[in-house]
């Protein structure tokens, strides 16, 4: 029986996943009373999928979570076994860090943090039902109890009238096996029109029973960077991933058996994501494709289980376990736990606002995958967002957006509020137009500002983060304004160090700016001073990609003459000029600004100008 100390809350957080215990945390943080529901206590923070966490546009998106006093990146630093760099190769913009999780040991971390945040309350009990009035929303319903809050967040994860599939069989259950939240979903909507979407998870197995003889080691960087920009000098021995490939054996069973799968036989009606295919999918859809890649990631340091990356399946028990013993390493692999596809009810993100509140609704917002998305790092940051607001809305005070050129969750909330989705929506670098100016290194610039603002950042980090800056702005000016002349020892030394001699005096700086000379090889022609890895990476950035940096920020100026342009009770229908679809599009979808607004597909730029000339018109 759910027990409780109160039966009101300011704010009442439904699902204590990535993006419910952002929420919880941020408001409690922000002096909201919060009460954070579960379905089951042992399950914060639960990452049922892959026990990895960032990514291209996943780093990011936790290193802005961590800018903005977020709690994710602390506790995947404090949790990590591995840690890579990615796209080293590529520009700053592009390159990202990814960690394997040990998943347990962040699931307590998480729910210990949980637990011992002032004004935050952690309960089991399962949410039947909201209470609104009026379109108002002030509470839940717990059982045959009601429980009173001035404003809910739903953060349902997969749960919403989940059912999973194993081949023919399939059964009503949340992800491994957790109870579904089918009255919950059953009494969403009375309210609000649900889509079905659907995902799966591979295989797990027992790691002693590989050859790993047979596969490619993945180790680690040698130099261990965290996610937070608080982390310093991390210490472990971290544990390799191993990479093999599937070929036509492998290939040949999905084809023999796709009858039946359930992806194929007509029982899932749930689209899935596009960017994570099941084996199924690949081997239908790239007929041309010979081999896949398959990573094998260790789970914790305590298990021997590990999960098939790459091997998501919806085939029955059987023709897994026959198709993961034809790949290289994995012959007499021991099979812990099957694979499966999961089905579950979720929003239209476009019934949202750019504040992540159901329009409609006073009271009322969502965050994570019940807004159509997939993803840990999508699910957290979406969850700081609605925390945030939802503490902001019932101190009466303005809610925030992040725009587009601000960060990444601009970019994602944006996305989904104004374009919506059609399938798992998962965030990528090529979303972003200003992606350079959108890096991992540089989040913090970008948004621990706004999270000091806020009071989710102390003063004593703060102060910190002005120290850092101040010490990159002196570095930047002392490198463009010491000169080095043009001697025979200078340039032999550029000789060593590959680049071509010169034959006037120049800057340290102007030298930087060449593609094959680095900070540290500077060292060789002029003292520099002792500075933090951080520093000296964000020195280097500035410098050599100057004038790329300039050309973006004049086009994010020039996106911000329209992105703060405000439209507020417009009725289009009285706008003259503006075509029909424009008029339905901008009466459906009602954006906040002009930005929003040029993004909408059927709003043309002709349709802009108009709305401009309104605008002008009407003060």
């Amino acid at each position: 029986m759910y027990q409780h100390s109160q039966s009101r809350y300011d704010i009442i957080v439904v699902g204590a996943g990535h993006a419910g215990c952002e929420a919880a945390l941020a408001a409690a943080k922000m002096g909201q009373q919060v009460l954070l529901l579960t379905i089951n206590l042992d399950n914060v923070g639960l990452m049922p999928c892959n026990p990895s966490l960032g990514g291209p546009a996943k780093a990011h998106l936790i290193r802005e979570i961590d800018a903005l006093g977020g709690a994710m990146a602390k506790v995947a630093d404090a949790t990590l076994m591995q840690m890579r760099r990615l796209n080293t190769r590529k520009g700053p913009a592009v390159q990202a860090l990814r960690a394997q999780i040990d998943r347990k040991l962040y699931q307590r971390k998480m729910k210990n943090l949980v637990e011992t945040t002032p004004n935050l309350y952690l309960k089991e009990g399962t949410v039947t039902d909201l209470l609104i009035k009026n379109n108002r929303v002030y509470g839940v319903i717990i059982g045959n109890t009601k429980v009173e809050a001035k404003a809910v967040i739903l953060a349902t994860g997969t749960y919403l009238r989940s059912q999973i599939f194993i081949g023919e069989e399939s059964c009503p259950s949340g992800p491994q096996g957790q109870h579904p939240a089918v009255a919950l979903g059953n009494a969403l909507e009375k309210w609000l029109p649900l889509v079905r979407f659907k995902t799966g998870t591979p295989a797990r197995v027992n790691l002693r029973s590989i050859d790993y003889d047979k596969m490619i080691k993945q180790p680690g960087n040698e130099f261990l960077q965290g996610f937070s920009f608080e982390t310093k000098g991390l210490q472990i021995e971290q544990a390799p991933c191993w990479l093999t490939y599937t070929n036509e054996k492998t290939h040949q069973i999905v084809r023999d058996n796709l009858h039946r799968a359930a992806l194929y036989t007509g029982a899932i009606t749930g689209v899935g994501p596009r960017y994570c295919p099941s084996i199924e999918s690949k081997v239908v859809e790239f007929p041309d494709r010979d081999r896949h890649q398959v990573f094998v990631e260790p789970e914790g340091w305590d298990t021997s289980e590990g999960y098939l990356s790459g091997l998501s399946s919806s085939l029955p028990a059987d023709a897994q376990r026959a198709l993961i013993r034809t790949v290289p390493g994995l012959e007499n692999v021991e099979i812990m736990r099957i694979g499966y596809a999961i089905e579950y009810d979720c929003l239209d993100p476009t019934l949202l606002n750019s504040y992540l509140q159901v329009k409609g609704y006073q009271g009322l917002f969502t965050a994570g995958q019940i807004n159509g998305t997939s993803g840990y790092e999508e699910a957290a940051a979406q969850g700081l967002i609605a925390g945030i607001n939802t503490a902001l809305y019932l101190r009466e005070e303005d809610l925030i957006t992040v725009d587009r050129s601000q960060a990444y969750i601009g970019v994602l909330i944006d996305d989904l509020v104004i374009k919506g989705t059609k399938e798992p929506y998962r965030l990528m670098t090529s979303h972003a137009e200003y992606r350079l100016n959108l890096r991992v290194d540089n989040a913090d610039q970008r948004l621990t500002p706004l999270g000091y603002k806020l009071g989710l950042i102390s003063e004593e980090r703060y102060r910190e983060f002005e120290r850092k800056w101040e010490q990159i702005e002196q570095e930047i000016d002392r490198l463009e304004k010491y000169s080095i002349g043009s001697t025979k020892e200078t340039n032999q030394i550029l000789e060593e160090m590959g680049t071509a001699p010169i034959k006037h005096g120049f800057t340290l700086a102007e030298l930087l700016r060449r593609p094959e000379v680095s900070y540290q090889d500077l060292g060789r022609l002029a003292d520099l001073p002792e500075l933090d890895p951080q520093v000296v990476e964000e020195v280097e950035i500035a410098i050599k990609y100057r004038g790329y940096l300039e050309k973006q920020k004049a086009a994010i100026d020039r996106f911000h003459k329209l992105e703060h342009r405000k439209l507020q009770n417009i009725e289009y229908d009285l706008v003259p000029g503006l075509s029909r679809q424009a008029r339905e599009k901008l009466a459906q979808f009602k954006p906040m600004t002009l930005g929003q607004a040029s993004r909408i597909s059927g709003v043309t730029p002709a349709d802009i100008s108009v709305l401009l000339v309104y605008l002008e018109g009407n003060g």
